[in-house]
C-alpha cells in the first residue's frame, strides 16, 4: 500500500485525487492533507480519509477544526510551516503537489527535500524554481512525476527513449474559451465567460491561464526543467478536441502521442500508481466518436502571453520568477473586474520589460524576487484602475 500526502486536497485536482483513493482503498493510505480556506470540505475529507497530520491556512480554522473533530489522533497545523510538514511526513512515499500558484513552492520544495516521489500538479513550483528542484532533488533522491495531462503524457512518451534520440516536445493546447472570437471582441469577454472552458474542469485561476495561453507557456518552463530540454526543442500546437495531450518526435522522423479523454483523473492515477498500470475510469477513449483530430499553429496575436513566455524560457531564473508573479497579479485583477481581458497580457509585459534576468541561487533569493515584483506590478495595477 503507497502512502500519500496531498498538498491542496479542496481544490480541483486534489478532489480528484482523492477519488482515485476512493476507488483503490486497498492501494492508496492518506496521512496528510494540507488545504487553504475550505474548512467544511476540508472536516468531510478528514473524517473520510483519517490522517494523521493536516493543515489549513489560517490558526483560526485550525482550532475550529480540532474542536470540531474531538480527540482524534490527529495533528492540525496551520500557515505555510503547516503544509511544509505535510509535505514532509514521515510516513507518506508520495506527495501530490497541488497547491495553486506560487504558495506551493515552500511545500513542493519540503517534500523533495524529504526525497519525496512528488506527484507535481503545481507548475508555478518549477517555473519559478526549476533549477533549485532540480538540485535539492538530486541531493536527497526526490523524484519527479507530473500530473498535468500534457507533461504526464511527454512523460509516457519519452519511457525507454534516450534523451539524445528526442529530436523535440510538443504540448498541446485546446486554446480555450475564445480561440474563435474575434480580436476586436476579446476587450469586452467579462470572467465567466473566460472560465467556461470548452474540455477542461480547473480551478479558477488556471482556467484564466487556458484563455490566455499563458498556462502553455508556464508549461513549456515547466518541461524545460522536468525533462532537461533546450528551449529549441519545445513546441506548441493548438488541439481543440484534447484528446492528443502531448508529442515526442524523434531523431528518425517517428512521432510518438499520448491519447486519452480530458480527465484529470488518468494522469493522477497514473503518477500514483507508476511504474504499474491499473483499470482505467470508464467510459475509455472512442476514437471514432471524436472523428477528427485538429491541430493549428497558435496566433501569438490571438495569445500574446505565449510569444512572451517563448522569450523568457530563453532567459536566466529570475525572468521566470517575474513572469509568474506578475500574471497571479493581473490573474487576479481580471477576476476581480479591475483589467480587461487583453489587459492581463499586456500588464505582464510591462513588467516584464523593466526585468534584468539573472540567476537565482536560493530559496531566499526567490522569495525576494517575487516579492519585489508583484510590489511592482500592483503599482502598475493601480496607476492603470
Amino acid at each position: 500500500m503507497k502512502k500519500i500526502v496531498l498538498l491542496g486536497s479542496t481544490g480541483t485536482i486534489g478532489r480528484n485525487t482523492l477519488d482515485i483513493v476512493r476507488r483503490n482503498p486497498r492501494l492508496f493510505r492518506v496521512t496528510g492533507l494540507a488545504a487553504g480556506s475550505n474548512r467544511a470540505l476540508l472536516e468531510s475529507q478528514i473524517r473520510e480519509f483519517r490522517p494523521v497530520l493536516v493543515s489549513v491556512d489560517r490558526a483560526e480554522d485550525a482550532a475550529a477544526l480540532r474542536r470540531a473533530l474531538g480527540r482524534r489522533s490527529l495533528e492540525i497545523l496551520s500557515g505555510p510551516e503547516g503544509a511544509e510538514a505535510v509535505a514532509a511526513e514521515s510516513a507518506a512515499e508520495i506527495a501530490v503537489s497541488a497547491i495553486t500558484g506560487f504558495n506551493g513552492l515552500g511545500p513542493t520544495l519540503a517534500a523533495v527535500r524529504a526525497g519525496k516521489v512528488v506527484a507535481l500538479a503545481n507548475k508555478e513550483s518549477m517555473v519559478a524554481a526549476g533549477p533549485l528542484l532540480r538540485r535539492e532533488a538530486k541531493r536527497s533522491g526526490a523524484s519527479f512525476i507530473p500530473v498535468d495531462s500534457e507533461h504526464s503524457g511527454v512523460f509516457q512518451c519519452l519511457a525507454g527513449q534516450k534523451h539524445s534520440d528526442v529530436r523535440r516536445v510538443v504540448l498541446t493546447a485546446s486554446g480555450g474559451p475564445f480561440l474563435r472570437t474575434p480580436l476586436g471582441e476579446l476587450r469586452r469577454k467579462k470572467p465567466a465567460e473566460a472560465l467556461a472552458h470548452p474540455r477542461w474542469t480547473m480551478g479558477r485561476k488556471v482556467t484564466i491561464d487556458s484563455a490566455t495561453m499563458m498556462n502553455k507557456g508556464l508549461e513549456l518552463i515547466e518541461a524545460r526543467w522536468l525533462f532537461d530540454l533546450e528551449p529549441s526543442r519545445l513546441g506548441v500546437l493548438i488541439h481543440p478536441q484534447s484528446v492528443v495531450h502531448a508529442l515526442v518526435e524523434l531523431r528518425d522522423g517517428s512521432v510518438l502521442a499520448q491519447l486519452s479523454r480530458p480527465d484529470m483523473r488518468i494522469p493522477i492515477q497514473y503518477a500514483l500508481t507508476f511504474p504499474e498500470r491499473r483499470d482505467g475510469l470508464p467510459p475509455a477513449l472512442d476514437l471514432a466518436a471524436v472523428g477528427s483530430l485538429e491541430f493549428f499553429i497558435p496566433d501569438e496575436r490571438r495569445f500574446p502571453a505565449l510569444k512572451t513566455a517563448r522569450w523568457v524560457l530563453g532567459e536566466k531564473d529570475s525572468a521566470a520568477v517575474a513572469l509568474n508573479a506578475s500574471n497571479e497579479i493581473a490573474v487576479e485583477a481580471f477576476l476581480e473586474g479591475r483589467l480587461p481581458f487583453p489587459g492581463i497580457s499586456r500588464l505582464v509585459d510591462e513588467v516584464l520589460a523593466e526585468v534584468r534576468p539573472r540567476t537565482m541561487e536560493s530559496l531566499e533569493d526567490i522569495w525576494a524576487e517575487d516579492c519585489r515584483i508583484r510590489e511592482r506590478t500592483r503599482r502598475i495595477l493601480a496607476k492603470r484602475t
